[in-house]
């Protein structure tokens, strides 16, 4: 069955009549006859009684009607889904994102995608570089953001910004006077780190390591799920720890933690999207957004 013969079958119960009915759908009558006939021939239903030179829908008939108006609203309806989907008109993007990118850069983007689109429905969930590049993967997000490096055949990763990172410690800890550090000074603190996965954890193990730090010795007194969690810990306590300078810079500015005489390297955010998958013109444009950058 399909939609062409319920539009015929509707025009002609609702005329009770084949040359009308082919005249508002631009066939011949012989046309329109043939596809009645197929459909009551492919379900072994008569819809019409001939009665003569006139065609009458009978009682079946009349039960399909209502059966066959529904259908072609429903189809009507997904056509104009996806004419507004095209248009931008509505729609849903999922999108996910790494802690610091989702709780400090990426916020004044989605306000400015939703000004300009705010009938596409935007759902983020946070979690860490390696979480966020499985969801993408997988097909759980349609666009992932990150700090960390991603090395996946599956996704496209794109640059997009970058980011400062900072030793921190408390005001009253040693280090907040010290001038410089050394590879001894590394090994022997007690770090705040956050989890296995995190762009902000894999950044400071690879300083660490340039620095000769043994990361097998090193002394990690707390492992935290959260920029906010690292920072607090920091603030109340003798550790040290990195975190973005998105995070960190307000606590400094306030003299609630200090930063330390040790230059980590830039950190580059990136976009994740799917080789393979398709993309939605919602996610095209919130990807033409983020390249343009949140100060754009």
């Amino acid at each position: 069955m399909t939609l062409d013969q319920l539009r015929i079958f509707v025009a002609v119960a609702e005329r009770q009549h084949l040359t009308q009915a082919a005249d508002v759908l631009a066939l011949t009558p012989s046309a329109v006859s043939a596809s009645i006939r197929a459909l009551e021939e492919r379900y072994g239903t008569p819809l019409f009684d001939r009665v003569g030179r006139r065609i009458e829908v009978n009682a079946a008939g009349r039960v399909f009607l209502d059966e066959a108006r529904a259908t072609l609203a429903r189809a009507a309806g997904a056509e104009r889904v996806l004419v507004e989907l095209a248009g931008l008109a509505r729609g849903a993007l999922a999108l996910q994102a790494s802690q610091t990118i989702a709780s400090y850069w990426l916020p004044p983007l989605l306000v400015r995608f939703r000004a300009t689109h705010p009938q596409i429905e935007v759902r983020l969930d946070v979690g860490n570089t390696q979480s966020v590049a499985d969801a993408v993967r997988d097909g759980a997000a349609d666009l992932g953001l990150v700090e960390g490096a991603v090395d996946d055949a599956a996704l496209a990763v794109d640059s997009i910004g970058q980011d400062r990172m900072a030793i921190v410690v408390a005001p009253a800890h040693p280090w907040a006077r010290k001038r410089k550090l050394t590879a001894g000074d590394l090994q022997a603190a007690h770090w705040i780190m956050r989890e296995p996965g995190s762009g902000t954890r894999s950044v400071l193990e690879e300083m660490l390591v340039a620095q000769g730090v043994d990361l097998a010795a090193l002394h990690i007194a707390l492992t935290l799920p959260s920029n906010e969690a690292v920072r607090a810990a920091v603030m109340s306590g003798s550790d040290v720890a990195a975190l973005s300078e998105l995070v960190a810079a307000p606590y400094i500015a306030a003299g609630l933690l200090a930063k330390v005489c040790v230059t980590l390297p830039p950190r580059d955010f990136f976009l994740l999207r799917h080789r393979q998958r398709y993309r939605s013109r919602a996610a095209r444009a919130f990807e033409e957004l983020v390249h343009a950058g949140p100060a754009a």
